[in-house]
């Protein structure tokens, strides 16, 4: 049913319905009289021979009714009465020559069919409302052929199809994956001219799986591909499949299926695939779990008897780990695309991309945006370019600066900044020194980058203060130097307070944290230890608890290994600790005028922090010349 003829057809009903509460309103309302008007008032009128008639409507249940009087000056009155006999008392007592007429109507009687007419036009009412139901008048927006909105039918496809005028994404909207750009290009090329493909005996894959982190852009690369094709497009989610009820899920498959045969040749998007797709087996329901029937169901129709000629499956996950290796065989997922997160040459791109509708001031450098976003997602800038808009409109300003852009990139990466906060003296001070200490070990060791801002004002995330480095360039790889400098930068707070403020805070806690994970990642998990050897003693806990393969955690390693491991783990931070507070020491006067400046200014950025150093070599010079 189409959803006009719904609305009018409601509107209708709605009238009708509120007409026929009028009518019977009418029917049955009780009729009152003016309550100002008494039987004392009416008795004395009687006395006084200004009465000429007298109408009496009886009531059907007690002898109770409402009166009508006539003067015989022509002026009417009515009045309400508990018992009509006392009307007719008074008016007898005087109307002994029946000067007075007396008119008494019978009880009045409802019809029969005012009697059934209420239960006929309810039932009827009732009948119609579960038509509408049924034929999806209520619930949500209509997916294909009206399937999403019906609410009693759940075993309907609850995808829904965009057509070529709905999509508005194409490959110009997707920067920074042109090899990607060029795999699924293929596709295009066949759903827009098949017959060349076709007639060299060439099948086109049945399914593609895009694979990579969030925020990288696999729903983004599958809505261009729709709207470059310009076929139907149907997207789900893998969790619309399944439900509390046995066997919807299945047939929620089937029908999406059906749908995708009568729009052929189109494409199906199921976006985060691996909540319908894991591995079989592996919860605890075992292989009568809801979840598994839908999941043979959708291996059955995307490569089984059936024949779906013309129709393309594009799936997008970040946990390709978890999914059955039965749905990633060819045949199904034929091609497998990583999508990964962007370079600095990607990373400009995207940023041109979300800046086309955006103001920029002059001092905007996406370049160099695109260099210090490093380890950004696509997601990520456009959400850092979005904050930068908001900053600016906020303050009032036409273009968005390079101030807004700075402030945004901090809010995102540490929190935005508290500066109301009232924080004592002392933790100021050991503030300083803790991200002093920090930033001289990122700015002399070769590995971890420079440093881009030193702040001491507290953020909301807790911290009282951070550092951010400035990477150079984007690693690939980890190399056993940079990841000893980086468990040496995160002692360089906890060193600073011990050797100016001889005690501790508990300020270096996660510091110690992550110092500590990355040193025995390099024992068990990178075999970079000598004394362990190369051999993987990592145990993937996160694996078993989310499939549910086990309960507890398994340990591959004796408890020799275990003594050992921990001891390697010990060596390392301990020789990382030992080299960190030598250079800090050395270093002791820049330790100090950062602090003072830091406590001056509270945020210093990376000209002002490295002049620090060049001030110390002159002063170092002056002093050698005087000697």
């Amino acid at each position: 049913m189409d959803k006009n003829i719904r609305r009018g057809l409601g509107f209708y009903l709605l009238l009708f319905f509120i007409g026929f509460c009028i009518v019977l309103w009418l029917q049955n309302r009780t009729q009152t009289a003016d309550t100002s008007y008494t039987i004392d008032d009416f008795q004395r009128d009687v006395q006084e021979d200004f009465v000429s008639e007298v109408k009496i409507y009886q009531n059907s249940e007690i002898p109770t009714g409402v009166v009508y009087i006539t003067y015989t000056t022509g002026d009417e009155k009515e009045f309400y009465v508990s018992d009509v006999n006392t009307v007719f008392d008074i008016v007898m007592d005087k109307d002994k020559t029946g000067r007075i007429d007396i008119i008494l109507y019978d009880v009045p009687r409802q019809s029969a069919f005012w009697t059934w007419m209420p239960v006929i036009v309810g039932v009827v009412l009732l009948v119609v409302l579960v038509v509408i139901l049924m034929s999806g008048g209520v619930g949500g927006s209509a997916g294909s052929g009206g399937s999403g909105g019906r609410v009693m039918n759940f075993g309907r496809s609850r995808a829904r199809m965009l057509n070529e005028k709905d999509q508005k994404y194409t490959f110009d909207d997707v920067a920074g994956l042109e090899e990607e750009k060029e795999e699924v290009y293929e596709l295009v090329d066949f759903l827009k001219t098949p017959q060349k493909y076709i007639d060299l005996g060439a099948r086109i894959p049945k399914g593609v799986l895009f694979e990579g982190p969030p925020g990288t852009g696999k729903t983004l690369l599958a809505k261009a591909v729709a709207g470059e094709a310009g076929v139907p497009f149907f997207t789900i989610s893998g969790s619309d499949f399944v439900e509390m009820f046995v066997g919807v899920g299945a047939s929620r498959v089937r029908d999406l299926f059906a749908e995708a045969k009568h729009n052929s040749p189109c494409i199906i998007f199921i976006d985060e695939i691996d909540a319908v797709a894991r591995k079989r087996g592996s919860g605890l329901g075992g292989g009568h779990d809801e979840r598994e029937q839908t999941l043979n169901q959708l291996l059955v129709e995307m490569d089984g008897f059936g024949t779906n000629e013309g129709i393309i499956v594009i799936a997008a996950t970040n946990r390709v780990d978890i999914l059955d290796p039965a749905i990633l065989r060819p045949g199904r997922f034929d091609r497998k695309i990583m999508v990964g997160r962007p370079d600095v040459k990607g990373r400009e791109e995207i940023l041109k991309v979300h800046v086309r509708n955006k103001k920029l001031a002059e001092d905007i450098d996406l370049h160099e945006i695109a260099r210090t976003t490093a380890g950004f997602a696509g997601a990520d800038l456009e959400n850092l370019m979005n904050e930068s808009a908001i900053s600016a409109a906020k303050n009032n300003r036409p273009y968005i600066t390079r101030e807004d852009v700075d402030k945004s990139f901090i809010k995102l990466g540490v929190g935005g900044e508290k500066r109301s906060r009232l924080v004592p003296e002392k933790e100021r001070r050991i503030t300083a020194y803790h991200e002093s200490g920090h930033a001289i070990l990122f700015h002399l060791l070769s590995e971890v980058g420079p440093v881009r801002l030193v702040s001491i004002i507290p953020n909301g995330r807790g911290a009282g203060g951070y550092t951010m480095p400035l990477p150079e360039n984007d690693n690939v790889f980890n190399t056993k130097k940079k990841m000893l400098q980086d468990i040496m930068v995160s002692y360089g707070g906890r060193i600073a307070e011990e050797l100016i403020f001889e005690d501790i805070t508990t300020g270096a806690s996660s510091d110690i944290k992550q110092a500590t994970e990355t040193a025995r990642a390099m024992v068990i998990k990178y075999g970079m230890s000598e004394k362990v050897g190369l051999i993987n003693y990592e145990v993937d806990s996160n694996e078993e608890v989310f499939l549910g393969r086990d309960l507890g955690h398994s340990r591959t390693y004796s408890e020799k290994m275990a003594t050992a491991i921990d001891k390697e783990v010990r060596r390392i931070v301990d020789e990382c600790y030992a080299e960190a507070k030598r250079i800090i020491t050395e270093n002791i006067d820049i330790l100090h005028k950062c602090a003072n400046l830091l406590l001056e200014k509270e945020r210093i950025e990376r000209t002002e922090f490295e002049s620090l150093f060049s001030d110390n070599l002159t002063d170092e010079t002056k002093t050698d010349d005087e000697i």
